[in-house]
C-alpha cells in the first residue's frame, strides 16, 4: 500500500462519502452543502442545504438522498430541490446521521441519541427503518451511537459501528428490512469506529477519529491493516475505477464550536488490494 494523499483540502468537515457515476459523493457536514469530487480533484457543488448534512444514498432511480441532521429528517433532491422523504423526529433522539440504501430502496438512518458536543452522557438509540413509502420503523434499539453502516453484497447482513461501543455490530435483514439476529461482529477497541466501508473479501475498514487512523477488520476482529493519516479519520469508502482507491475523510475537529472559521477538512486517498462490495 501507498502512502496517503491529499485529493482534496479546504473543506470544513468532509463525512458521508459514497462512490457513484464515477466520483466521490461527500458532505461539507458543517457547511450544509454536498458536493462531488473527482480523481482529478475537481469538485462540484450538488446542493446547498438548510441544516447540516450527514449520510447520503440514493434511490433505485439514482436520485440522490441525504441525513439532515438537526431537523432529524430524511431528504431527496428533486429538480435541485430538497423534498422530504420522512420525518424521522418521533424515533430520533438526537441529531441524525449516517444511513445506509439497501437494493430495494430502503434507507436505514442513525441518530446519535444523546447531546455530544454539549456534554451529556452516552445512552442509547434507535437505528430507524426508512421503507420505499416514506414509512419510519425501528429496525433495531439500544444502539451506542450508531454510525456508518454496510449492506453484504447478499443483501442478507447490514453492520454498524457503534461508535460509543467501539465494536462493529451485525443483524441479519429479513425481506421486509427488518433486522433481528443481533451479534457482535468485531470488537475493534481501542479503536472508535466512525464511517466504515466494505470490501470484496468481506472485511470493513473502519474510520477510527481518536486514533487518527484506519483499520481493516475482519468478522471476529483480526485487524490486518492500520494506516495513519494527517489528523482525524471520519469516514472511508472504496472506489475509483477499480474500486482499490480508499478515500479517507479527515479534520481537525468534529465539534462545530470550535471549527469556526476553519477550514481543516480533507479527503485522503491511497490504494488498496482488495477491492470495494456492497453498499454503500
Amino acid at each position: 500500500m501507498s502512502d496517503f494523499t491529499t485529493l482534496l483540502d479546504g473543506a470544513i468537515f468532509t463525512e458521508g462519502p459514497r462512490w457513484q457515476g464515477g466520483k466521490l459523493w461527500f458532505s461539507d457536514m458543517h457547511d450544509r452543502k454536498i458536493f462531488t469530487v473527482d480523481m482529478e480533484g475537481n469538485q462540484e457543488l450538488v446542493h446547498a442545504a438548510d441544516d447540516d448534512t450527514s449520510g447520503l444514498g440514493f434511490t433505485l432511480d439514482g436520485t440522490l438522498l441525504y441525513v439532515s441532521m438537526h431537523k432529524r429528517k430524511l431528504m431527496q433532491v428533486k429538480d435541485g430541490k430538497a423534498v422530504e422523504v420522512a420525518d424521522l423526529n418521533g424515533l430520533a433522539t438526537f441529531h441524525c446521521n449516517d444511513m445506509v440504501t439497501d437494493a430495494k430502496g430502503r434507507s436505514y438512518v442513525g441518530n446519535f441519541g444523546f447531546d455530544l458536543h454539549g456534554g451529556e452522557e452516552p445512552s442509547p438509540a434507535n437505528l430507524i427503518m426508512v421503507d420505499t413509502d416514506g414509512t419510519v420503523s425501528i429496525a433495531a434499539p439500544g444502539l451506542m451511537f450508531a454510525n456508518g453502516m454496510v449492506i453484504t453484497p447478499d443483501g442478507k447482513t447490514l453492520i454498524v459501528g457503534e461508535t460509543f461501543g467501539a465494536c462493529l455490530t451485525a443483524f441479519d435483514i429479513a425481506e421486509d428490512g427488518m433486522l433481528s439476529n443481533r451479534r457482535e461482529w468485531a470488537n475493534v477497541a481501542p479503536s472508535v469506529p466512525d464511517g466504515i466501508c466494505l470490501d470484496a473479501e468481506g472485511a470493513v475498514w473502519v474510520a477510527s477519529p481518536t486514533t487518527q487512523d484506519v483499520i481493516r477488520v475482519k468478522e471476529g476482529g483480526e485487524v490486518t491493516d492500520r494506516l495513519k493519516v494527517s489528523t482525524n479519520a471520519f469516514a472511508c469508502m472504496l472506489g475509483g475505477e477499480d474500486g482499490k482507491t480508499l478515500f479517507v475523510l479527515t479534520s481537525e475537529e468534529s465539534d462545530p464550536a470550535k471549527m469556526e472559521g476553519r477550514r481543516t477538512g480533507k479527503i485522503e486517498i491511497t490504494q488498496v488490494d482488495v477491492p470495494h462490495a456492497g453498499r454503500p
